[in-house]
């Protein structure tokens, strides 16, 4: 960071009343999309985080490297990007498949914070060698809710009394296996290290990560909070249906959100089956309802905390379709699936709500957490010959963007041109088998490799081999560009237009050089 804004921030943040090292807190809410009153939806009810969202940075434009739980949560956890961790399903582990990466957490660890992971940070599995990567990144036992084993079980009462595996998914709590839901176990474990955080750290200051698992689905969560969503106040998406130009690879068939028991009797057929309108309704409300109940845990959660020596981040691993294009739930390239919220407030430098319209992206998180905190010198980028990949970033620091942006500044040099995601496909057209939303490393041929600019977004699906990590730009599946200036819903693919071969061969080539020249 240049001396000039070091100095600034070191300013603004050493209040004196606040300690050198601030405490973090990280929350990561699984399949959040950006559906929050903050962020301009009129369906939302989340006052707890519109409050967070009213004293920090709130990112307009904040996107992840991939629609998919475990790429995006090591993706940000690492800073890398999923070439390099050459991770894009749930079945690898990134220290041995790629490299011994140092992560966000183990980075604060080693440099005298306390870490403490509560619910879903890294992708439970293999994906985080079955201890969400302790002992490396915690200092504290990871914690999971001892509910969490009846996440898919058949606990959802149908019309006619009986139990059911389904989508939509209100419950009594107190009827549930436990008595009590997995995020509601997460919100008393970070409670409980909130209030015990002396005794437990030792006087350090913490690294508390805490991921809530809905609106992931199911979405499951307290009957009354449909009270606050009647389904005569939901907006269908106006762009429900599957675009004529969209290329047969692109689309996403859901199968996470068919295989439920509710959508199932629906017999949509596949591929391509239309979603009917009234349970589309339902599942916007269902989902906004999901999202008011983890407001409430935020807002619980936050109301511990002592916000005047806490850097927090409020962010998503992607974000969830919920009808748009035709489609339902992420695993594609479109903006409803990789643009996610995120919110930071710092300490002493914001003290009302601060608009960052500029491109970034989640491998940002980490070298932003560096400088704020100043841990340790600033992070520098990955180097290609990998001499220094134990400990570095494919990201960029926002610090002096958010510098910038607080001072006024219209111009800002240290915005991205753009920003980068990408998704695997194991053919051109949709199947089951292999699960063409979420294929394993085998069975992947095909990557969607998507560039999104201020205003355009273009992607092309190519050849992938997936033993040697190597794309060939010369075998092209197909093609997507798309003008958010006249078409900011991507819902009419323009990569046919000769007028325009200009402005895509320009956005391909940038495509292919990739985010070092961003």
């Amino acid at each position: 960071m240049k001396p000039f804004l070091l100095s600034l921030l070191l300013t603004l943040l050493l209040q004196p009343c606040t300690p050198l090292k601030p405490n973090v807190l990280l929350l990561i809410i699984d399949d959040l999309r950006p559906s929050l009153g903050t962020y301009g939806d009129p369906n939302a009810r989340t006052p707890n985080i519109d409050n967070l969202a009213s004293k920090s940075f709130v990112f307009n434009n904040a996107y992840a490297q991939q629609a998919l739980c475990a790429p995006s949560r090591n993706s940000l956890l690492t800073s890398r990007r999923p070439d390099s961790l050459r991770l894009y399903d749930f079945y690898s582990y990134w220290r041995d498949a790629a490299g011994n990466f140092t992560t966000l957490p183990q980075h604060f660890k080693e440099n005298g914070y306390y870490t403490q992971s509560i619910g879903k940070i890294f992708h439970p599995g293999i994906s985080s060698n079955f201890t969400d990567d302790s002992p490396y990144s915690w200092s504290g036992k990871p914690f999971h809710p001892k509910t969490e084993i009846y996440k898919d079980a058949k606990v959802c009462i149908n019309p006619d009394a009986q139990f059911a595996r389904n989508l939509n998914c209100p419950v009594v709590v107190s009827s549930q296996p436990g008595g009590t839901l997995p995020d509601l176990e997460s919100l008393a474990a970070a409670t409980e290290f909130i209030d015990n955080k002396d005794k437990i750290t030792g006087g350090k200051p913490y690294f508390l990560a805490v991921g809530f698992h809905k609106p992931h689905v199911p979405l499951k969560f307290p009957v009354e909070y449909l009270d606050h969503h009647p389904l005569e106040n939901v907006s269908l998406p106006k762009n429900r249906w599957r675009p004529s130009l969209m290329p047969a690879v692109a689309w996403n068939p859901y199968l996470d959100v068919k295989s439920r028991d509710d959508i199932s009797k629906l017999n949509l057929s596949f591929p391509f089956g239309t979603m009917p309108d009234n349970v589309t309704r339902k599942i916007i409300q269902n989902y906004n309802a999901a999202t008011t109940y983890i407001d409430d845990l935020v807002g619980s959660l936050l109301a511990k905390v002592e916000q005047n020596n806490t850097v927090i981040i409020l962010t998503s691993d992607h974000g969830w379709s919920r009808g748009e294009h035709g489609e339902f739930s992420k695993f594609s390239n479109f903006d409803v699936a990789t643009r996610v919220p995120l919110i930071i407030h710092v300490p002493g430098l914001t003290h009302t709500e601060i608009i960052v319209d500029q491109l970034i992206e989640l491998v940002d998180l980490f070298p932003s957490l560096v400088d704020l905190t100043q841990i340790s010198p600033g992070l520098t980028t990955c180097a290609r010959d990998g001499h220094n990949s134990k400990l570095c970033t494919e990201g960029r620091s926002l610090v002096p963007l958010m510098v910038k942006v607080k001072n006024g500044h219209k111009q800002v040099s240290a915005a991205k041109k753009a920003v980068f995601s990408q998704y695997p496909r194991p053919g051109p057209f949709p199947t089951q088998s292999p699960d063409s939303d979420r294929p394993e490393l085998k069975d992947i041929n095909i990557m969607g490799y998507s560039i999104r600019t201020e205003r355009y977004r273009y992607t092309e699906w190519i050849k992938f081999n997936h033993t040697s990590f190597m794309p060939d730009w010369t075998t092209v599946y197909g093609k997507e560009f798309y003008d958010h200036l006249i078409d900011p819903q991507e819902n009419m693919n323009l990569v046919s237009r000769p007028e325009l071969n200009y402005v895509i061969n320009t956005l391909r080539k940038q495509l292919i050089l990739g985010w070092r020249y961003a």
